[in-house]
């Protein structure tokens, strides 16, 4: 294939925004203690501020890599501090910062706070390093570290009694996929030097390649590709979640703290390492297996779904309503089409704004009445209107209504999967029809009705920072609803490129 095109940056944009969160992390322990919290807040309104500077200075209308950063790191394994970001990367950005700055606003740990703040600080600069490393080992090195400050966030912030049993077999389950995607990179590196022409003692010298770029304009051979495929295709569905390998979610959901179950089911970096490596660096191999992954798609949207019928926890209905949707991604991207693309692409968009809203508030729930059980809350629209009102805003966005951003990213992905898959799309409809039925019976039983709990007749409806903290994520999925036509804007010359990948004769 062609080379793909590489701009580099005027300004070390995206560097900043990686590195300025450990900066003030460090520093925090310098503060005192009342003022960690607003330090952590100004932090995250200036990533926003700097993401909106590299989306102004992104151009749409130029395919391939933009604000590219490039530094010798390791050069004796050709390792590099690359970083970038095209039309599928670039949104995931200012996303994060927008979802760091509501999870900042709306967290106040009751103990150890500098240290809280500090783990949140650095897992969104790690969180956008992820979306913007362009070199294998680098993506690979911060997708790990991500395990650090989730395992303390959980195992000391969490909720639940078995919160470090919780963040013990999360751990595990990542190392466990971390693994297979380290081993695939690996043969990804050394099978393009294997490819390479002259002698056996030449092949040698040269070194392995961990470029994205290079190895996205040089595809493996067909006969190379599906063991890389494979092993890419577990390691991400383990942290996506897809069924079976989700089992460590619903513990997470009922063990963790609200505000990183908010980051985990709104981020679902798993799905986007599918859409970003699996699919296109193993592009024959993908199309020989699309129906597999149509199949765990579908087996994905139903057992969700009704999973989350049968729940009377909110956490947990939450959890599961999480696993059906990334069905849904799932399908998409097996369409292996533009419109399936773009629809993958958006839902990711919109599980950052619905699933975390969702879950913020959730937590604020919990707060106010020490349960998320439906038995426990009936009549809340009369003590909490204003998160009644947010609570079904949310909903409606996650089944797709019109005029919310869920209705063009589930129409693009049923658009996609029609002209291949008729029956997986049938079957999609079937999911969405569940997914509706499960939300408004639990939204019937947990916020009208009447006030049978004196702890709901005595809640509070959301307050200050809480509201914004919702309103920053409810605003771009009314915004984005009205005027799709943006995000399609940005993902079309990526997703007709990532689509042409499995044209290769």
């Amino acid at each position: 294939m062609d080379a793909i095109a590489i701009t580099m940056a005027p300004f070390p944009l995206l560097s900043l925004l990686i590195g300025l969160p450990f900066v003030v992390a460090l520093l925090l322990w310098l503060l005192p203690v009342q003022q960690a919290r607003a330090a952590a807040v100004l932090t995250a309104l200036l990533q926003n501020g700097l993401s909106l500077l590299l989306v102004w200075g992104f151009d749409a209308e130029q395919n391939g890599f933009q604000w590219v950063e490039r530094a010798e790191w390791l050069p004796s394994v050709n390792v590099h501090y690359f970083v970038g970001v095209d039309g599928l990367a670039l949104l995931f950005v200012p996303l994060t910062a927008l979802l760091f700055l509501g999870l900042l606003l709306s967290s106040r740990p009751s103990r150890m706070p500098r240290l809280y703040y500090a783990l949140m600080l650095a897992l969104s600069g790690i969180s956008i390093a992820i979306f913007s490393a362009l070199d294998l080992v680098l993506f690979f090195l911060f997708w790990e570290l991500t395990l650090i400050p989730i395992y303390f966030l959980v195992s000391y912030w969490g909720v639940g009694p078995q919160r470090r049993f919780a963040a013990t077999q999360y751990t595990l389950w990542m190392l466990a996929g971390g693994a297979m995607i380290l081993f695939a990179f690996v043969l990804l590196a050394v099978g393009q030097q294997a490819q390479a022409a002259g002698t056996i003692l030449e092949i040698a010298k040269k070194l392995p390649i961990f470029s994205l770029p290079t190895l996205l304009s040089n595809p493996l051979a067909v006969d190379r590709q599906v063991p890389v495929f494979l092993l890419l295709v577990l390691g991400f569905a383990i942290k996506t979640p897809v069924v079976p390998l989700h089992v460590w979610l619903p513990v997470m959901a009922m063990e963790g703290p609200v505000a990183l179950l908010a980051m985990m089911t709104g981020l679902k970096l798993g799905a986007y390492g599918l859409l970003r490596f699996a699919m296109p660096l193993a592009p024959q191999a993908a199309l020989q297996w699309s129906w597999l992954l149509a199949g765990f798609a579908v087996v994905g949207i139903y057992y969700g779904a009704l999973m989350a019928f049968n729940q009377s926890n909110l956490r947990r209905m939450l959890a599961y309503s999480s696993i059906s949707h990334v069905g849904l991604v799932l399908l998409g991207i097996s369409t292996m089409t533009v419109q399936g693309m773009q629809g993958a692409l958006l839902q990711l968009f919109n599980f950052t704004l619905i699933a975390s809203g969702l879950f913020l508030l959730s937590g604020y729930i919990h707060r106010r009445t020490d349960s998320c059980e439906w038995l426990h809350l009936g009549g809340l629209v009369r003590s909490m209107p204003f998160a009644t009102a947010l609570f079904l805003f949310f909903g409606l966005a996650a089944m797709g209504l019109p005029l919310t951003s869920g209705f063009p990213a589930e129409q693009l992905i049923l658009l996609g999967t029609i002209s291949l898959h008729k029956g997986a799309a049938l079957a999609a409809v079937g999911g969405q029809i569940l997914g509706a039925a499960y939300f408004l019976l639990f939204y019937r039983r947990a916020f009208l009705g009447p006030v049978v709990h004196r702890v709901v007749a005595e809640a509070t409806d959301l307050q200050g920072a809480e509201r914004w903290s919702l309103l920053l994520l409810a605003l771009p999925v009314l915004v984005f609803g009205l005027f799709p036509g943006w995000l399609v804007h940005f993902s079309q010359f990526p997703a007709l490129d990532w689509v042409a990948r499995f044209t290769i004769p």
